[in-house]
This record gives structure tokens, C-alpha cells and sequence, in this order.
């Protein structure tokens, strides 16, 4: 893969503060975007917490050809409470 072609590539990550908003904003993704594949769900705990209520739950999903603007992603999750995390 030449230079070029890998800094367009995107890996983005959106972090919501429980299951139910990133499995919804994970359907909003797909349908919103018509992404191929739906997003990764992934679940954070949160550092030195042991209790189930304190991980934040990540959507991650690739962005191959750098498609997707990072300010309608950061609107997207938004409105289910969380924030993309920056490159």
C-alpha cells in the first residue's frame, strides 16, 4: 500500500456511554451511511473499574477510502451522548 492510499484510510471510533446507544447508533451508521459491513461493537472498561455500569461502549468500523466526514460522525454521536475519538 503506497503512502497515499494509507493515510486515506480511516478506522473510526465513536464511544457511547452504554450498550443500547451504540447497538442504535450502530443502526443509524449502516443505514445513514450504507456501510457494507455494520460497525464493531465493543465494550471499554473504563480504567480501574470493575463494576459492568462503568464501561463505555465503542463503535468501530473501517473507512477504506476516507469517505466519511469526521463532523457529521462527531453530530452522529452526539446525539446518542458520546464523541469520535480523534485520529
Amino acid at each position: 500500500m503506497s503512502d497515499a492510499q494509507h493515510v486515506r484510510h480511516r478506522r473510526h471510533v465513536l464511544v457511547l456511554p452504554d450498550r443500547d446507544a451504540a447497538e442504535e447508533l450502530s443502526e443509524t451508521l449502516t443505514e445513514r451511511l450504507g456501510l457494507a459491513e455494520e460497525p464493531q461493537l465493543v465494550r471499554d472498561a473504563l480504567a480501574g473499574e470493575d463494576d459492568a455500569e462503568d464501561a463505555q461502549w465503542l463503535v468501530v468500523f473501517e473507512d477504506s477510502d476516507a469517505a466519511y466526514d469526521p463532523g457529521r460522525l462527531d453530530e452522529l454521536a452526539a446525539e446518542h451522548e458520546g464523541w469520535r475519538e480523534a485520529e
